[in-house]
């Protein structure tokens, strides 16, 4: 079977699924799978693949050594790792798989604390299963051209690749590869699985859905001030730790108008994910240099569709003006010779309402209800593509 772990997951869906827990445990949501290559990218043959390794994943449960791994993270609980040792993934109650207008559709329903961990592993079987139908390339000899690119430089980079990997054995490789020869580079993974075997710092803290899901919460708040309300929840849960907010769910604007000086202050630093990262960094620099806060003091962590050129580029424009960090996902794990498939899934209900993502690139909006987003768009100010 292509997963056999509960911990083959990224450290931020158990770190948004220990805050669940503990803050929306009876939460219904609904995610939709989608595939931005699509029709190049033809997976509904695959269908009966992809399905079988999905129902495989319920026959997994989290081993003594798994609990004691996780145990020895300074921000997880008590009570939710005991949660964590009956948890499984049900996924014939919670996942339908379908075909409409000749593509493959995947939808995932129910609690949110249920749900929550099924997207990481139902991508990075899709990707497997897609791109093992051919061979890869030399792994190895092109990872060591691409990093040798930043080797002699104080840049830090961090592996983000399960969801696109070309396989398990693969981004394996890659990571045993990096945490042996480029130590002084590479400070970890998004894979709890591989930070574990490996001894290598597991890297996370939230993704979109955890933004979005606010703009369903009408007990707990409005929709105007749902992202604060988030970003407030998120503190309350960790108390410090796992401090770097991700800023583009409803574009970086929005973002800042609710990344007050409270948050500013609170908040380790913010993770770009979307639209031009110069424009970008150079406005977190704006925004902390109004609010008096030296930038040097905070973090920004790029992300979107890196490889290491472009992370060398980032890092001399901005390494003197505020620490950076890098996760690199698609570039690292799926760079194989093949066009890797650009696949998602994302929230589309919490709790009976729509929510979406705009993002600040084209093609990553995301929302099943376009009278929902354009009300959205007109809460937050934000413009939004057609």
């Amino acid at each position: 079977m292509l997963i056999t772990s509960l911990l083959d997951n990224d450290l931020y869906k158990f770190t948004m699924q220990q805050a669940v827990f503990h803050q929306f445990p009876n939460t219904p949501v609904e995610y939709e799978f989608k595939c931005r290559n699509t029709p190049t990218l033809d997976l509904l043959p695959l269908k009966e693949k992809i399905q079988h390794s999905i129902d495989y994943l319920s026959h997994i449960r989290i081993t003594r050594d798994e609990q004691k791994y996780l145990q020895s993270l300074p921000f997880m609980k008590q009570s939710y790792l005991d949660f964590l040792k009956y948890f499984y993934l049900d996924t014939t109650k919670h996942v339908t798989l379908y075909e409409k207008k000749g593509e493959l559709k995947i939808n995932i329903k129910g609690n949110w604390l249920d749900t929550i961990l099924l997207e990481v592993p139902i991508l990075a079987i899709i990707s497997e299963i897609y791109s093992t139908q051919k061979k890869h390339t030399n792994v190895i000899k092109q990872l060591k051209q691409k990093v040798d690119i930043i080797k002699d430089t104080p840049i830090h980079f961090a592996d983000f690749g399960t969801r696109r990997r070309y396989s398990h054995k693969v981004q394996d490789t890659v990571i045993s590869y990096l945490n042996e020869f480029y130590p002084q580079n590479f400070i970890g993974t998004s894979n709890v699985y591989f930070a574990m075997k490996y001894n290598t710092k597991p890297i996370g803290t939230m993704a979109h859905e955890w933004i979005m899901a606010g703009q369903g919460l009408e007990k707990h708040t409005s929709l105007r001030y749902s992202q604060r309300y988030m970003l407030d929840v998120w503190q309350k849960e960790y108390r410090g730790n796992l401090g770097i907010a991700l800023s583009d769910t409803l574009g970086f604007k929005a973002f800042l108008n609710d990344f007050d000086l409270y948050f500013s202050k609170l908040f380790d630093g913010c993770r770009h994910d979307s639209g031009d990262p110069y424009k970008w960094c150079y406005k977190l620099l704006d925004h902390y240099l109004k609010h008096n806060i030296d930038a040097n003091t905070k973090t920004a962590v790029f992300s979107d569709g890196l490889n290491f050129q472009k992370i060398r580029d980032l890092y001399k424009e901005f390494g003197g003006r505020i620490n950076c960090s890098f996760g690199i996902g698609t570039n690292l794990t799926n760079d194989c010779g093949i066009i890797p498939p650009q696949i998602v899934i994302k929230m589309t209900k919490c709790n009976n309402n729509p929510v979406a993502k705009i993002s600040d690139s084209l093609g990553k909006q995301m929302c099943e209800d376009p009278n929902y987003l354009k009300y959205l768009a007109s809460r937050f100010r934000i413009g939004i593509s057609e």
